[in-house]
């Protein structure tokens, strides 16, 4: 007895001179700085990625936290009612943090809002990438909210959430790109139909849609919803690099509670399928359905005809009819089927007058209903692999190189995103290449050189078949050195090329480009123009083993070489989704012949 009373005495001894635990400053929760998307910054202190004053009560909430939370917290004591319907994520937030007596939340168009959405789930939409389109070069994200008596056949009527640059009407597609890069587009959340965006992607872009359901609980998809309203005042500025559309739709996810995080491991460049990948390793992402766009299923319709049935199809479009007695009742269907999605296709790729079409699709609709039988055209399958289980973006390499005229070297690159036409294809798309910022040095032992820079390396090879008439081209701009008299020359370069491709990119396909260019460096005193050609083969064995043979040959003006020639040949296996080796065996000529091999490990995340 008398050990616990002095026991007692002793703690009381303790708690009376003991100093109180400071509680962390509310201002600095992780919740509030998630609701006015703020940043820490290098040099101290935040800063909001929110570009309108009108989303900040106070005048310094755009660098100032703190402030911001105390002219919220005054708002809120006066019951401003204005502000409370204002900002209803921040008035539910802080009612449950701070003592007070607030009333509960009514503001009459905020209800009437989330009565019409009703809302029950999230999903997060991919459009997979669209080449003609800097913005969309890596693909796209945005949100489904998909309502409480939804089902499969009223997701097209459900509301999507989009988050997009405002760019000048006015603006080529080269300033488009510039400006974009810069910040120097406005960029905000809006509201619309779903179909709106299938339409958009799917039936006039043609990229195929993956839409994942998100792992949200109706009351933290609330919690998205009412930040959402909050979004109405608020207008940022649009980088494609960073601040775009998956990471403010990153921003906005993480409302859905308190201690999520999804935004900190994105500071440098945001790339839609790496965010579509962080979602699913953080656990939120349920499988995902497979939309096939408009002309991925139009090509596997097409892949089922013969011949002498597509000339059939083309000539029903072209309103003529069909020889029934040269084809059985089963392949008249599958013929007028591939006709009118072929002819409906052309209407929305091609903008054809619809008083013309119309007539002529509601004919093949009319012919097709007369044969009571099943349709014998089967449907596109969804691809093995998915776009988040893709390999990352980023990648580093290890390259080990010998060359004839400059012996052995150690070559260090980086790539900052996305990837290359011997990459892994799994989710990605076939016959695509988009190389941003792809920087490599060399190392003799004796000093460190750059050998190449390249900004931007983007090659698009969508086949030429019986179906579509398309092109195929590429573009770069950037810094590499190539064998010299006495040294190895610097050249800087722009150079696009338009040519055409043929064959299966999943399997084995081909081009032949014609190209132009611009060089400058030490081999000349200005600018030298240059036409020239490019051609390759790639051959994908398996998932695993690519294998490459490409060329190019330019003739210059104004320089002290007239031609240009260089050849390559590449085996690539992919060892899992994270690394790869690739080999590759070269020749060029320019002021001296060179040939060498590279061996490279590639690290991909």
């Amino acid at each position: 007895m008398k050990n616990l009373l002095a026991l007692l005495l002793l703690l009381c001894f303790f708690s009376t001179f003991a100093k109180p635990v400071a509680a962390e400053p509310l201002w600095t929760q992780p919740y509030w700085l998630k609701l006015g998307h703020y940043r820490p910054q290098l040099t101290g202190g935040f800063e909001s990625d929110v570009d309108d004053t009108a989303f900040f009560i106070s005048p310094l909430g755009k660098t100032d936290p703190a402030a911001e939370l105390k002219a919220t917290l005054e708002a809120f004591k006066q019951q401003n009612k204005t502000t409370i319907c204002q900002f209803p994520a921040r008035y539910q937030w802080l009612k449950a943090q701070v003592a007070n007596d607030w009333a509960t939340l009514q503001c009459p168009e905020l209800d009437t809002w989330r009565n019409l959405i009703n809302a029950k789930a999230m999903t997060l939409v991919f459009p997979t990438a669209y080449m003609n389109s800097p913005s969309s070069m890596f693909g796209h994200t945005l949100l489904r909210i998909d309502a409480k008596d939804q089902t499969r056949h009223k997701e097209l009527v459900a509301f999507a959430v989009n988050f997009a640059a405002e760019p000048d009407a006015n603006d080529n597609a080269a300033l488009y790109a510039l400006k974009g890069l810069i910040g120097k587009y406005p960029g905000n959340f809006s509201l619309m139909p779903y179909y709106r965006k299938v339409r958009e992607y799917s039936d006039i872009e043609s990229r195929d849609i993956w839409e994942y359901p998100l792992s949200f609980s109706e009351a933290e998809v609330e919690r998205i919803l009412l930040h959402l309203w909050e979004m109405q005042l608020a207008t940022f500025d649009y980088y494609f690099a960073d601040e775009n559309c998956s990471y403010q739709l990153l921003a906005l996810l993480q409302l859905a509670r308190d201690d999520l995080d999804l935004t900190s491991s994105f500071n440098l460049h945001a790339i839609p399928s790496d965010t579509v990948a962080l979602l699913n390793e953080q656990g939120l992402l349920q499988t995902p359905a497979y939309r096939p766009a408009f002309g991925t299923k139009l090509h596997h319709y097409a892949k089922q005809l013969s011949l002498q049935e597509l000339a059939a199809a083309k000539q029903l479009m072209a309103g003529e009819e069909l020889d029934s007695n040269q084809f059985s009742a089963q392949r008249s269907v599958a013929i007028y089927e591939v006709a009118y999605e072929w002819l409906n296709f052309n209407f929305y790729d091609q903008g054809l007058n619809r008083d013309d079409i119309a007539p002529r699709l509601t004919k093949l609709l009319r012919k097709r209903s007369q044969y009571k039988i099943a349709s014998p055209l089967t449907k596109p399958t969804k691809p093995e692999v998915s776009p988040e289980q893709g390999h990352g973006s980023a990648r580093v390499a290890l390259i080990g190189s010998d060359s004839k005229n400059y012996g052995q070297t150690t070559e260090l690159a980086y790539r900052l995103a996305y990837h290359d036409l011997l990459d892994s294809s799994a989710g990605f798309i076939p016959g695509a290449q988009i190389s941003f910022f792809d920087i490599n040095a060399s190392y003799t032992g004796e000093h460190l050189q750059l050998e190449h820079l390249y900004l931007i390396d983007a090659m698009s090879l969508a086949p030429d078949n019986q179906v579509f008439n398309t092109w195929s081209w590429n573009l770069r701009l950037g810094f590499d050195r190539t064998a010299g008299n006495t040294k190895r020359i610097g050249r800087s370069f722009v150079e696009g090329g338009y040519g055409k491709s043929i064959g299966d990119p999943n399997a084995l396909h081909a081009y032949l480009l014609g190209t132009v260019g611009f060089n400058g460096g030490d081999f000349s005193a200005g600018i030298s123009p240059a036409v020239g050609v490019e051609g390759g083969i790639i051959w994908q064995l398996n998932p695993a083993h690519k294998f490459a043979a490409s060329g190019q040959y330019q003739w210059l003006a104004n320089n002290q070489q007239a031609q240009r020639s260089q050849a390559k040949l590449n085996w690539h296996w992919a060892l899992d989704k994270d690394f790869a080796l690739r080999t590759e065996f070269n020749y060029s000529r320019w002021q001296q012949d060179d040939h060498g091999v590279k061996l490279a490990l590639y690290y991909y995340f």
